[in-house]
C-alpha cells in the first residue's frame, strides 16, 4: 500500500465498479483522506471575483478594492490559506521537499486546462530569483504543472538576494517595486495570458507581473493560484 507524502499512513486504495468497468490504469493516491480533508477548497460563488478570496459573497472584497483597475485583470484561487496549507508549504516550498508537488499536481493542472481550453491563453509562471533556485533547486509552481507548456517571458530584475515576500510584512508587500523584466516582449503581443502563481496575499506580486505584461501588449491577463 501507497504511503501519504504528509503523515506517511498507508493508504487504503478503493476499488469502484466504474473504475472497474472503465478499464483505465489505477492511479496511485498520494495523500489520505484525512490529510485532504484538511484542505479547503474555495468555491466561486463565495470567492471575490476580484482576488479568489473565500467569503459568503462573490462579491469585490476591501483589499481589492484598494487596487487601481489593471485592465481587467482578476486571480481565481483554488483552496484557502488555513494551517494545514501554511505547513505544506513549509515543507514544500521552504524546505524543498520536492516530492511533495505530487500532492496538488493533478488538481492544479486540471484548473490550468480548464482555464486555457477555450481562450487559448499561454501559461506564465511567476520566476523565483537566481539565488532562490541555487537554494532551493526548483520553481515549485512548475512542479505542480510539469506537462503544460509554458512561456518564458518573464524573469526577475534582482542580481542579490532580497528578502522573501514571506519575509514581509502587509505593508512592506505592498512596497515591493517592479520586481520583473520581460526576456522576450514580442512574444506577448495580442496574446491572451494566464498567471499561475502559489500564493496570492496582498496581490502585489501577481499584479507586478500582471501590469508589465499588459504594458507590453498583451491582450488580457488573468491570475490562478493554489491558495488565497
Amino acid at each position: 500500500m501507497p504511503a501519504c507524502l504528509l503523515c506517511q499512513s498507508q493508504i487504503q486504495i478503493k476499488l469502484t465498479l466504474p473504475w472497474l468497468l472503465s478499464w483505465q490504469p489505477m492511479r496511485r493516491p498520494v495523500v489520505c483522506d484525512r490529510c485532504w480533508q484538511r484542505f479547503e477548497s474555495i468555491k466561486r460563488l463565495h470567492a471575490c471575483p476580484g482576488c479568489g478570496r473565500a467569503q459568503d459573497q462573490p462579491t469585490q472584497c476591501l483589499d481589492c478594492a484598494r487596487w487601481p483597475t489593471l485592465a481587467g485583470f482578476h486571480n481565481e484561487a483554488l483552496f484557502r490559506y488555513n494551517e494545514a496549507m501554511q505547513t505544506y508549504f513549509h515543507q514544500y516550498k521552504f524546505s524543498g521537499d520536492y516530492q511533495l508537488r505530487q500532492v496538488f499536481a493533478t488538481v492544479f493542472q486540471q484548473a490550468v486546462c480548464q482555464r486555457i481550453a477555450h481562450t487559448a491563453a499561454i501559461v506564465v509562471t511567476i520566476p523565483v530569483t537566481l539565488a532562490t533556485m541555487q537554494t532551493r533547486g526548483f520553481n515549485q509552481v512548475s512542479g505542480w504543472i510539469p506537462t503544460i507548456e509554458t512561456a518564458a517571458v518573464l524573469t526577475t530584475q534582482a542580481t542579490t538576494k532580497l528578502v522573501p515576500q514571506s519575509k514581509k510584512d502587509r505593508h512592506a508587500r505592498l512596497l515591493t517595486p517592479q520586481p520583473f523584466k520581460l526576456t522576450t516582449p514580442t512574444d506577448i503581443t495580442g496574446q491572451s495570458i494566464l498567471i499561475v502563481d502559489d500564493i496570492y496575499t496582498t496581490g502585489r506580486t501577481i499584479r507586478h507581473a500582471a501590469s508589465l505584461l499588459l504594458e507590453n501588449g498583451a491582450k488580457s491577463v488573468t491570475g490562478l493560484t493554489l491558495a488565497r
